[in-house]
């Protein structure tokens, strides 16, 4: 017997759902129906310095509108931030991650600098510690800064030969470990990064079928590798296409205007806001 398809609709309360929120949550829970599954909700707020708490209990009542249900309990990633820590723990006893204090700026600066050998693109960044002193490395870590954590590709690129990932309904896609730098897993300002975290509450929650936008497609290969580097389950991935506003722009969270609490305080109902998503497919709220 195959496994239960396991979808979720993960938002971030960082401000009010709109409709290409709502088109979201409708395509992975459709998903999921259509196979007699389930959908989970998580709230991902591991960015404090951007989520409120007035837009957590929105994702709610916005879901509840909509008739939009999901299946057992929330998980919010703000409870989770000792279950990454473990998990980074693990990758630096592997010695597959490293500590980076060089700023963004510092960093642009070095690599855009002369130099007598050709180059990576600067879009790839490796070993970063090597572009720091050892003084200077020792200076900042003294004075309590945290440091950034990235993925030591060098290490890793022999773990992930023959490496693919699977989008629904397509040939698995292969991943070239040297299109990826030493990407960074937890940030110094939050001490996790969406890539790990992600990661992580896909396999605790169970997920099959990570159903999300297809902005976020060129993610994928770094969360296979991440998948493999800390033993969690492959799962497959399904990119829904983005709705746009009437000049063509992906919506974005700063158009309240579009938001589902300005529509439902103008008086739209639930099926007239379904009908302002227009015809996209794979959808049947």
């Amino acid at each position: 017997m195959s496994k239960p398809i396991v979808t979720r609709f993960a938002p971030s309360p960082s401000g009010l759902l709109h409709l290409g929120h709502i088109f979201s949550a409708g395509f992975a829970r459709d998903f999921a129906d259509a196979e007699n599954g389930e959908m989970r909700l998580r709230i991902e707020d591991i960015d404090h310095t951007r989520c409120r708490p007035e837009f957590y209990q929105a994702i709610e009542d916005d879901l509840a509108f909509m008739q939009i249900p999901y299946d057992g309990a929330v998980m919010v990633q703000s409870d989770r931030m000792a279950i990454y820590q473990s998990h980074l723990d693990q990758l630096k006893a592997k010695d597959l991650i490293y500590p980076c204090h060089l700023t963004r700026r510092e960093l642009d600066n070095l690599l855009s600098a002369p130099h007598d050998t050709p180059q990576k693109p600067a879009s790839i960044i490796t070993n970063t510690d090597q572009l720091i002193a050892d003084d200077d490395f020792a200076e900042r870590a003294s004075q309590g800064q945290s440091p950034a954590w990235r993925l030591r590709m060098e290490a890793i690129r022999p773990l992930i030969k023959n490496l693919d990932y699977h989008e629904h309904g397509q040939k698995p896609q292969k991943i070239d470990p040297d299109e990826w730098g030493d990407e960074v897993i937890a940030r110094k300002d939050i001490g996790t990064s969406y890539h790990l975290s992600v990661v992580i509450d896909d396999a605790e929650q169970g997920i099959t079928h990570v159903t999300r936008g297809a902005d976020l497609k060129q993610q994928t290969p770094l969360h296979r590798i991440l998948q493999v580097l800390m033993d969690c389950p492959e799962t497959i991935w399904a990119h829904h296409p983005l709705i746009a506003d009437e000049t063509g722009k992906r919506l974005a969270k700063r158009a309240s205007s579009q938001s589902i609490a300005s529509l439902r305080d103008q008086g739209f109902d639930r099926q007239q806001i379904i009908t302002m998503m227009g015809n996209l497919p794979h959808i049947h709220l």
